[in-house]
């Protein structure tokens, strides 16, 4: 899914990082120039929920777009309390994920 989502985004012509678990990410810390942050909401090594309040409280305030197959209520209302600006479950489309990368770049997130 992580190398499929690098390619998808390649093709659209957007430069990506990509990171296997929650605390790769967190130990490179330079978000210098992030459009968003694209997490599973069950990372290998945590929540990506989680993860997102984490990211708060060091400062860190990129737009969150989460993924997840494992979708029930409870885990929907907490991606939406932590501030994302989606919520996609796979299967999802690659316009899914793609509308809400292009309404950030026109600002109308």
């Amino acid at each position: 899914m992580l190398r499929g989502i690098g390619r998808l985004l390649r093709e659209y012509g957007f430069a990506s990082r990509l990171f296997e678990t929650g605390n790769a990410l967190l130990r490179d810390g330079s978000f210098d120039g992030a459009l968003c942050l694209i997490l599973d909401i069950n990372l290998s090594d945590g929540s990506g929920i989680e993860l997102r309040h984490r990211l708060a409280d060091r400062g860190i305030d990129v737009p969150v777009i989460y993924i997840t197959g494992n979708d029930n209520p409870a885990t929907r209302m907490a991606a939406m309390a932590s501030g994302c600006v989606a919520y996609l479950t796979k299967p999802f489309t690659a316009k899914s994920l793609m509308q809400p990368i292009e309404q950030l770049l026109a600002g109308a997130v």
